[in-house]
Order: structure tokens, then sequence, then C-alpha cells
């Protein structure tokens, strides 16, 4: 096994825990909105706004780290 091989399986090693993290913190985040909703159904619209926005955090953070894992994984 040469280093191109390693550093492939290094980026998709890396892309797969992007992948997991991302996941988890959009389920933690949904999971905490629905809760609150549910608590405080008056307070919909507002819950719903902080969540949207930070799910699209979450996603550009994700996506940066897969791009990352992209380039590392082109490179030659």
């Amino acid at each position: 096994m040469n280093q191109m091989d390693l550093a492939y399986l290094a980026a998709g090693i890396g892309a797969g825990l992007v992948v997991i993290g991302a996941g988890l913190g959009i389920g933690r985040l949904a999971g905490s909105a629905l809760e609150a909703i549910g608590r405080q159904p008056e307070a919909v619209g507002d819950i719903r706004t902080s969540m949207i926005i930070a799910a699209a955090l979450v996603e550009g953070v994700a996506l940066f780290g897969l791009v990352i894992c992209i380039l590392l994984a082109t490179k030659s």
C-alpha cells in the first residue's frame, strides 16, 4: 500500500465522518426543535426559522468538509 492509497483511504474516512457528523447534528437539531414546538406551540414560527438557519449552517460545514475531502482525494 503506497502513500496515495492511504491518502484516498483517509479522504474517504474523512468524508464519511463529515456525513455522520452532519446527520447527527441535524437530527439533534430537529429533535430539539420539535420538543420546543411541542412545549410552546405558539412560538412555532420563531423556532422553525431558527432551526432552518442552524440546519443551513450545519449543511454548510458539511459541504465544506466534503469539498476538502474531494480535493485531497483528487490531488495527485
